[in-house]
């Protein structure tokens, strides 16, 4: 944002800080109104002044407001900064620049909305973008080992494992046979998010590619691919392997996707190999993000809808928490 840049909005507050005499319990949450937000390069930080009188309007908001102006400590969500902290000074509610995302990587530009529609085609994450789970966490939790292997997840989202290693050890943890992924299969259907057919048969109507590039499973992420029209030549993900038996028998480590930067490797081979010339990754995390950082991508769209990642959505060119956002744009 630049200095001078107002806008109206609601916020949600949960306040943290329940040593301040008179305030809520830690972790309350409520809704209260925050008339303007303005970013002060100057001074670093991003501040929403608000009406006092606004606030005092309950007991509830009484004693928020009592808890501001004796700077208690609180976290911040609304559809412009989904997770910032900070605490109250002088007349407006400071945010701490180190959380604050930007709250245009929230809006649209003509040049992103230029850049989607000229694209060639679209790469998808999948799990937590193009659908709303996560398969391997999913699988994990079928096979009895679900907590373990969602915090080895976790941590290769968020791009502080290197991927091949996350990759091999939740797969160690979780050693799946052919049957138990058969049987995974037939018992867990796949969770399509909201507005993925309507974007895709826009898409269709456009001639725009589609791909799937994504570190889970071919054995889950093909039958969805057939299911929708994508072709299993543009699936891009990791295989796992079973023996003569059908017991796991470790994982196809030359797949692009089994270690990081291998999205961006993907990418660069579809152009080569398919004849396009510009790209799109639509995604949740590191791995995603990658693809945009190295070249490989022209545009990449953090996606927020399952979950939130500020690391994520600070380098995004747009950060979206419906689909529906990316297919009003293809419209437009």
């Amino acid at each position: 944002m630049r200095r001078g840049y107002w806008r109206a909005i609601w916020d949600q507050a949960t306040w943290n800080d329940s040593a301040v005499p008179g305030a809520e319990p830690r972790g309350t949450s409520r809704r209260l109104p925050v008339r303007f937000m303005s970013h002060d390069p100057a001074r670093g930080s991003t501040c929403f002044s608000s009406n006092h009188a606004d606030l005092a309007t309950s007991p509830i908001d009484r004693t928020m407001h009592s808890s501001l102006l004796k700077g208690a400590a609180f976290t911040r969500t609304s559809r412009y900064a989904p997770v910032v902290t900070g605490t109250r000074s002088s007349n407006a509610i400071r945010m701490m620049p180190a959380t604050v995302v930007q709250a245009a990587k929230y809006e649209s530009t003509p040049e992103v909305v230029k850049t989607l529609q000229g694209a060639n085609a679209f790469c998808f994450d999948v799990d937590s973008t193009f659908c709303s789970d996560e398969s391997i966490d999913e699988l994990a939790a079928f096979l009895g080992c679900g907590e373990e292997v969602a915090a080895l997840t976790a941590k290769a989202m968020g791009g502080t494992v290197e991927f091949k290693v996350a990759l091999s050890n939740r797969l160690g943890v979780m050693k799946p046979s052919q049957k138990n992924v058969d049987d995974f299969l037939a018992l867990n259907g796949h969770k399509i998010s909201p507005g993925i057919p309507e974007l895709l048969a826009e898409l269709k109507s456009q001639g725009k590619e589609v791909f799937l590039v994504s570190g889970g499973f071919r054995q889950i992420i093909e039958p969805l691919a057939k299911k929708l029209d994508i072709p299993v030549s543009h699936v891009f993900a990791n295989n796992i392997l079973f023996d003569a038996d059908g017991a796991y028998a470790g994982f196809d480590d030359k797949e692009f996707t089994c270690q990081s930067g291998g999205k961006p490797a993907a990418i660069c081979h579809i152009k080569s190999a398919f004849g396009l010339e510009s790209i799109i990754m639509v995604g949740d995390g590191a791995t995603d993000m990658e693809a945009r950082l190295e070249g490989a991508a022209d545009l990449f769209i953090g996606y927020g809808g399952v979950v939130v990642r500020e690391n994520i959505a600070d380098k995004a060119d747009w950060y979206i928490m419906k689909i529906e956002q990316l297919l009003e744009a293809m419209k437009a």
